[in-house]
């Protein structure tokens, strides 16, 4: 196991804490470092609905002999659990006789605090089986699940027919199929307990006890913590993952893309616990024994922050294209089933300004295929339908600006005005009209005040 020697004892257990972790121990964590009294890690299982915990002592020797096991059993005995209890060595080298016959002996007598020994070999075994990187003592991340790119019950582009639902003389029906393309994007969701306290001659002036789990991107090597509307779709859908089967995919949608995980899943770990070190330090001021206010920076160590699980999974992010006539539409969004966070809404959007959001009235413009606001949205004259600002050619009748489709139509209109009778060229200009008659109206009134009359 040379391969771990340049491990340091304390970066050794922080690599059995991730072991041990992965072989899917709970409540994984690091006693305090100062003064472990013989306990490095301690971890708890379930065994035919009983909870017990176990005391791990992490050697990183080249050999082990009896008085390690001696002094665990001891350590085992004092610890307090309510539930039974057991211990375990772990080192990278071997044991001596004498340990391993302690060890069986324990086993034999049905003593109540057993104790298991690993040694170099079996960790060769378990590195194989949970992807360890003995070369760096790293936990890499093996994961072939995703959350679900899309809603089984339903069209892989049912988010787009949703969408265009809303936009007024749109027909699903008349839509052409959209181009799609799934991303799966690497995820880690990290849960971690903070317990910290922390003290003065005056008693305890800070205490810490906090469960967290935050969402992880984690492409590129560079973790972002996910917002929370992301985060929360995926910690909701964690139970409800599949394989990723590109070839499957492959025949719902145009394109695939697998990214992969940027980091291991021991550097993700390091990352979130410095994270939490940031976000849980605070001032606070107390009163001495002498009634002096004094402050201090409460910090806790990195023993007290203990990472409970770490989850990776795929998070599908899909992109559909639509195109309509001279226009592109992109409708983005993360995937979990028939959830989805939208992270891109073309379709909301006027073409011709920065109006967007789901909440305004849009209208399609069967002329260019705009998407427009009802501020870029006209009438055209001929025909009697929407066309958008952005394309219509417009020209001035009665004062007043006209919408068209195109030449052709204007042309028309135009013949057709040149015939009009006078008081139906008028009516193409009716609040000219109605402004007319009113001040014809006011006209006459006056004339009338003015003779006398009324």
């Amino acid at each position: 196991m040379a391969v771990l020697d340049d491990l340091s004892g304390f970066e050794f257990e922080d690599l059995i804490e991730d072991v041990f972790r992965n072989l899917g121990y709970e409540n994984v964590r690091q006693a305090e470092k100062t003064a472990d009294e013989g306990r490095d890690v301690i971890m708890e299982e379930v065994v035919d609905g009983t909870r017990r915990a176990i005391i791990v002592e992490c050697k990183h020797t080249g050999t082990v002999g009896r008085p390690v096991v001696q002094k665990l059993h001891s350590a085992i005995a004092t610890f307090d659990f309510d539930g039974p209890k057991s211990g375990m060595v772990v080192t990278t080298g071997r044991f001596t006789n004498p340990a391993e016959e302690y060890a069986e002996r324990l086993q034999e007598n049905d003593d109540p605090y057993p104790i298991d020994l690993l040694d170099g070999e079996d960790l060769r075994e378990i590195a194989d089986e949970i992807g360890l990187d003995l070369y760096n003592g790293r936990i890499e991340i093996l994961c072939d699940e995703t959350l679900r790119p899309f809603d089984p019950t339903a069209d892989v582009d049912a988010p787009v027919q949703e969408a265009i639902r809303d936009i007024e003389n749109l027909e699903v029906a008349d839509l052409p199929a959209p181009y799609s393309v799934a991303t799966f994007r690497p995820v880690v969701a990290v849960t971690t307990d903070t317990n910290a306290v922390f003290e003065t001659s005056v008693g305890v002036i800070h205490r810490i006890n906090d469960r967290t789990q935050v969402v992880v991107h984690a492409e590129r090597g560079h973790p972002q913590v996910a917002d929370d509307n992301v985060a929360t779709l995926v910690t909701e859908n964690l139970n409800a993952t599949i394989d990723l089967d590109t070839e499957q995919f492959g025949n719902v949608f145009n394109e695939i893309d697998e990214r992969r995980f940027g980091q291991t899943q021991t550097e993700y770990k390091e990352w979130a616990v410095d994270r939490l070190q940031e976000y849980h330090t605070t001032t606070v001021s107390y009163t001495g024994d002498n009634n002096v206010t004094y402050t201090k920076t409460c910090e806790p160590n990195r023993s007290d922050i203990s990472v409970q699980s770490i989850e990776p999974v795929y998070l599908p992010e899909i992109c559909h294209t639509i195109e309509l006539q001279e226009y592109t539409y992109p409708y983005e969004y993360y995937a979990a089933g028939p959830s989805r966070v939208t992270t891109e809404n073309g379709i909301h959007r006027c073409v011709h300004c920065d109006t967007s959001g789901v909440d305004r009235i849009y209208t399609y413009c069967p002329n260019c295929g705009a998407i427009a606001c009802t501020s870029h949205t006209k009438t055209e004259r001929l025909e009697g339908e929407p066309v958008c600002t952005g394309c219509a050619v417009t020209e001035r009748f009665a004062l007043k600006t006209k919408y068209f489709y195109d030449e052709d139509n204007l042309s028309t209109f135009r013949e057709e005005y040149a015939e009009m009778p006078l008081h139906k060229k008028a009516m193409e200009n009716k609040l000219l009209v109605g402004v007319s008659v009113v001040a014809m109206l006011l006209l006459i009134i006056g004339l009338l005040a003015v003779g006398g009359v009324i």
